[in-house]
């Protein structure tokens, strides 16, 4: 029985207006290898499927396509994907009474039943190429503020955070009874959110706050879990000694991610070896000037001319990321990166420029026009603006225009 972990897809994301659709399709066909390849028993998509709230056409094309063609290849995979903090809950869902027809289950939100969480939906289980039960799924989707009964907001519960406090409660209730009607298979878990001690991407993963807790401890997903498939960070990585992992995004989704290894993890139940990491090649380069830190103009400009030339399409070429040191006016800098870029095969997809640190400014009250000159306050708001000296150019421009006036 193997059971293959993703997550966060994030299917329609774009980089500074540039699409990233040939990509997603790249990923989702080697996706379908390693199904293949791995004789994928059952694929499990931890939440971000969709980057939007209001995905579109096209974006829920390839996400129906990609699952047909699956199911084509096998059409005895079982798939679960779970909605998170990105994605359209109920638009998710919508499809579900055809999908499931299908061996596809998709949960959205979470529903209650008399007992608690209703586990007629949210209890899978997961059959073997023979047909026989050989785990459970306990698929939750990104669970919000509503979903944690007798949460108190601000509250705190001996040591632990309210919302902690309260998502031990429902998993705890929620794990025993799925553990008693599971029997002796192994028990898996599915769910969206932030544990204590994952690494997060800077500008890509929005922080989840309910209740003002951050992150809970993975300690809160109870033993009886045979293993915990996260979604939500997009750095590979384990925690509780395995036990609870985040498969990671496909790809970059943010300049700090183009060091990570992507991909997504094998689990073999039969074997119990560790969850594997298996690795996917990157679609497109996604590449930082320089690769760490700022640099000045001059050295971006020597990086640029040293970036090879092809003949790649630049709606397909790499995708771009600069960090530049002020050392010029503002204006100045993105003139000449514009000249620069023209003739390249690349993607801008993100530009910071860090101008440097000036001395707060004194508490003395402003001067009179008595007591200064038009020319020196020029030169003092160009220096608070560009974080630089103005130079004879740029007085004799202001000068042409304050004749005018």
């Amino acid at each position: 029985m193997r059971l293959l972990h993703t997550a966060d897809w994030h299917i329609g994301q774009t980089l500074n207006g540039w699409s990233r659709e040939a990509e997603h399709r790249a990923f989702l066909a080697h996706l379908g290898e390693i199904l293949v390849t791995e004789q994928v028993d059952a694929l499990l998509v931890s939440g971000d499927v969709f980057d939007g709230l209001n995905p579109s056409g096209e974006a829920q094309r390839l996400l129906y396509a990609a699952l047909a063609g699956y199911l084509r290849a096998n059409p005895a995979l079982q798939i679960v994907l779970t909605a998170g903090n990105h994605d359209p809950a109920q638009r998710l869902e919508a499809p579900e009474a055809v999908l499931r027809e299908l061996g596809v289950h998709v949960l959205g939100t979470l529903t209650r039943g008399a007992e608690g969480v209703d586990l007629a939906r949210h209890l899978i289980p997961l059959r073997d190429g023979s047909g026989q039960v050989r785990a459970q799924v306990l698929a939750l989707p990104f669970l919000r503020q509503a979903d944690l009964p007798g949460l108190r907001l601000g509250a705190e519960d001996g040591t632990e955070g309210a919302v902690t406090a309260a998502l031990r409660a429902l998993l705890t209730e929620t794990v025993t009874r799925a553990e008693a009607l599971a029997g002796a298979v192994p028990l898996v878990a599915m769910a969206h959110l932030t544990c204590a001690g994952g690494l997060e991407s800077e500008g890509a993963e929005r922080r989840i706050l309910i209740g003002g807790d951050h992150a809970v401890p993975p300690e809160v997903f109870p033993p009886a879990l045979s293993y915990v498939a996260l979604g939500h960070l997009h750095r590979p990585q384990s925690l509780d000694g395995g036990r609870v992992r985040y498969s990671g995004s496909p790809f970059p989704l943010s300049a700090s991610e183009i060091n990570y290894e992507h991909g997504v993890t094998l689990l073999d139940l039969e074997t119990g070896a560790a969850p594997r990491h298996i690795p996917l090649p990157r679609p497109v380069p996604v590449l930082r000037l320089p690769a760490q830190g700022t640099a000045p103009l001059p050295e971006i400009l020597a990086a640029l001319e040293a970036l090879p030339r092809t003949d790649t399409p630049r709606a397909e070429g790499p995708f771009l990321y600069l960090a530049l040191a002020a050392d010029r006016p503002v204006t100045e800098i993105t003139a000449a990166l514009d000249a620069a870029l023209d003739p390249l095969p690349v993607r801008l997809a993100g530009l910071t420029i860090t101008r440097p640190e000036t001395a707060a400014p004194s508490a003395a009250p402003p001067q009179g026009l008595t007591q200064t000159s038009p020319e020196a306050l020029f030169a003092a708001a160009f220096r608070d603006l560009h974080g630089t000296d103005p130079e004879p150019r740029h007085f004799s421009a202001f000068r042409d225009a304050l004749s005018e006036v």
